[in-house]
């Protein structure tokens, strides 16, 4: 956002609000103390590493509000411009040392329900006439208890048996679903690896890199497989090759489908085998590929075809498509041309690139989810590819956009490799189905994410992971009744890879107030940095960027205005005045229009753009605000103590520094992260100690900038700083791969510099040069107003 004429400020940097304070007085907090989830303490900030004890609502990993005090009005919220929003993570990862969620079995009745909305049974219900009736917390309907889920009540009309039911205890729990929940029978996942073997991905090294990893899941990474579990290869280039890996082989047959147009899958059986059957010919096969094809001079894989064939493989099962691409696919059945125009860049016109170019691709990725078939795709293009029309695949079907543009497999290949197999190990459902239902007063009016809808109210996944969230708008359907908390309940109808049918339910009990004091001190932001943020994203179709950026920017004024004019009106008209809960929220808002998915500017491919756009409509609250507010860690002064474990064996990282080049020191050395990147700044006066401590050579000139891996150096400083990197990669999902940034040398100095969000940079103000911008506004609408 540009504004030319934004005014230079007199403001001192460090005096205004700081997310580095506010992150670390928050982990301090739940340093020393767990985070009880029926307290009415505020929640963990979504940056803080925290343990929850559930006491009846969720886990703030499972699912966030934007508000946890909910105006009992509509005209309320509106007064407030406060969004009221959901954001859920079903099946995010618990820290080890918090308490698995149970599970429950019902048996063939399956998991009690409310007979008038089907909520299902949960700590908020209560238990009348003796322990014979319920009454729903949703829709307040009195339902009969089913004979064999009978229990007399105390005297304070609590069951007898509450200790022994997790469902009546807990905010989260797994019910088994009985079979009228089937959609087919359930059976363990099963895998199809699509291999390009094009020219493009033999001589990036893709093939070797990719065959290798995919051996290495199979055989020597434990559980990465279900047990029952099986697995399928095909490769592609104009032709589909199909392989039958039948155990009794020799060696793999190949199969070759040349009429593309007319695909069919040309074996019975020996498509799907169960790997440690089938060891010596998938090994076989998997070795003999790279030669196999090292002489192909094919540059057009074909993809549509690909996707046709394994639909007709897994329709009746469901299972996991893992596609391996390097080109924009120009041949076969939805061969697609190259429309980027870089003339189009920061126009309104531009737009018309971040939707597909025909509905192909949509309709393979519908009929897939409606065989419970999640397709992954593993991207590695050196031009465009077209991630808007082919990412589809995976934006509909659940599953996740790996984006590796220009690959170097010597450069790149440790992160594919890292990801490819983090997609193995983290948990994953398929066939699933998921629904957000609210108590009376309150209903679902929009969801935000990567999934299919083909109703108002189910969200349909072919697959889902522990990394993918979803964000939901809540709206009312009539008036709160303060006396009583509101009620959400999450659903998510799911298979899990080892074939069990089950239903997870989250719930969350929120107090309602007719204070809109309580609505702001009980406001979370980084909630309504992720909803604002997909909510944007989901926008970018139909509105140019420059209006989504300008909304957002209006939408932090009228926020700020709301809380001058209704919570601080005794304070003069010259001060600004920032809700404590939001203050922070003029640099988040800054940092989402910094953003690859909203910046202007003509420097961003459409393919890198609509990749982020998509990850963030999938990403979780503290993934999001690590991309937005990147951590900074100073690394040129450690103290002892840093890089080694505490008492609780957390590993102790240096203090955060605000992330501003006004803050760095020409020799110093700073390490920054956003869960995507992560970037090893180094000042051109940094000591030569420092440098050969760290790489083992004597100048930073003599330093190689394509290192991906520090040496292993037997001093103190490296021992500190490779433990710190390996405890940054470990907290994220995708691997930040090293990437050596020695100022006015190297050109990831631009990637850098970006990516220091509180200084004037891709088009947009400073930090406090937007604070001033959007103070003059208040103060303009206050003197209209007035």
């Amino acid at each position: 956002m540009v504004r030319p004429n934004a005014p230079r400020s007199r403001i001192d940097p460090n005096q205004i609000p700081s997310p580095v304070v506010v992150q670390e007085q928050d982990q301090h907090l739940f340093d020393e103390q767990s985070y009880m989830t029926c307290s009415k303490s505020a929640i963990p900030l979504a940056s803080t590493n925290f343990r929850a004890i559930d006491e009846g609502n969720s886990n703030p990993r499972f699912i966030r509000l934007t508000l946890y005090s909910i105006p009992h009005t509509e005209e309320l919220l509106q007064t407030s411009h406060l969004p009221l929003g959901v954001i859920l993570q079903p099946l995010a990862k618990l820290r080890d040392d918090e308490t698995p969620i149970d599970l429950v079995d019902f048996q063939d009745n399956g998991p009690v329900r409310c007979r008038r909305c089907k909520a299902y049974i949960n700590p908020y219900v209560i238990f009348v006439e003796g322990g014979q009736k319920f009454i729903c917390n949703m829709c307040l309907f009195s339902n009969e208890v089913p004979p064999e889920y009978f229990c007399n009540l105390d005297m304070n009309g609590r069951r007898a048996d509450i200790d022994q039911r997790p469902e009546l205890k807990y905010g989260t729990v797994d019910f088994t679903a009985p079979q009228e929940y089937w959609a087919r029978p359930p059976s363990p996942l099963s895998y199809i690896f699509a291999i390009d073997v094009s020219w493009n991905a033999i001589k990036s090294g893709m093939l070797a890199k990719c065959v290798e990893t995919i051996r290495d899941i199979l055989y020597n990474s434990p559980n990465s497989i279900p047990p029952g579990g099986k697995i399928g290869i095909i490769t592609f280039d104009k032709d589909v090759h199909f392989y039958n890996l039948q155990p009794q082989l020799e060696q793999a047959q190949m199969l070759v489908v040349s009429d593309v147009n007319d695909v069919f899958v040309p074996l019975n059986s020996g498509l799907l085998v169960d790997p440690k059957q089938s060891r010596v010919v998938i090994e076989g096969l998997l070795e003999s590929l790279p030669a196999m094809f090292a002489e192909n001079k094919i540059i057009e894989p074909v993809l549509g075809a690909v996707i046709k064939a394994v639909h007709m493989a897994l329709s009746e099962t469901g299972g996991k498509l893992l596609i391996f691409q390097t080109a924009l696919p120009t041949f076969g059945p939805g061969s697609i041309r190259h429309r980027e125009d870089s003339k189009l860049y920061n126009t309104d016109k531009e737009r018309s690139l971040f939707g597909p170019q025909d509905n192909y691709y949509k309709t393979l990725a519908v009929n897939c989810v409606d065989s419970g078939i999640c397709i992954d795709l593993f991207l590695f293009p050196n031009t465009y590819i077209d991630v808007a029309t082919i990412g589809l695949l995976s934006c509909l079907t659940g599953g996740e956009t790996y984006f590796y543009p220009n690959f170097d497999a010597q450069r790149d290949g440790e992160k594919f490799v890292h990801e490819l197999k983090q997609n193995f190990s983290r948990e994953f459902g398929y066939n699933a189905l998921m629904r957000i239902r609210c108590s009376n007063g309150l209903k679902v009016a929009d969801h935000f994410g990567n999934f299919n809808m083909r109703n108002a109210t189910d969200l349909e996944l072919a697959g889902i992971d522990s990394d993918k969230a979803f964000g939901a708008l809540l709206k009312y359907d009539g008036k709160l009744d303060e006396k009583t908390d509101a009620y959400i309940q999450c659903a998510l109808l799911y298979t899990t890879s080892t074939g069990q049918r089950r239903v997870r339910t989250h719930n969350l009990s929120v107090t309602v107030t007719q204070l809109l004091g309580n609505v702001f001190r009980h406001a979370e932001m980084d909630t309504t940095v992720n909803f604002l943020a997909k909510q944007a994203v989901s926008n970018t179709i139909t509105k140019s960027l420059r209006d989504i950026r300008d909304q957002l920017t209006d939408k932090c004024v009228k926020i700020l205005m709301s809380y001058r004019r209704h919570c601080a009106s005794s304070s003069s008209p010259g001060q600004l005045i920032l809700p404590e809960a939001f203050k922070l929220f003029p640099l988040y808002a800054l940092t989402m229009l910094k953003s690859k998915a909203l910046r202007g500017g003509a420097n961003l491919t459409s393919d890198v753009r609509v990749h982020c756009m998509r990850l963030i409509k999938s990403i979780g609250v503290s993934e999001s605000i690590a991309l937005f507010y990147p951590r900074l860690f100073p690394v040129h002064n450690l103290s002892d103590q840093v890089g080694y474990p505490d008492q609780r064996g957390i590993i102790k990282l240096p203090p955060l520094m605000r992330v501003s080049y006004a803050r760095f020191e020409e020799n110093g050395a700073y390490l920054l992260e956003n869960g995507q990147v992560l970037m090893f700044w180094l000042g051109r006066q940094v000591s030569q100690d420092f440098i050969r401590n760290v790489f083992g050579v004597e100048s930073i000139e003599l330093l190689d900038p394509k290192i991906c891996v520090l040496p292993i150096l037997e001093n103190q400083t490296s021992v500190q700083i490779r433990s710190i990197i390996a405890h940054l990669q470990s907290q994220r999902s995708k691997y930040l791969r090293l990437t050596i940034v020695r100022t006015q040398i190297d050109p990831s100095e631009i990637e850098f510099n970006s990516l220091l969000v509180e200084d004037e940079n891709n088009g947009a103000m400073s930090y406090v040069d937007y604070l001033c911008y959007i103070h003059k506004q208040i103060q303009t609408e206050v003197s209209l107003s007035d």
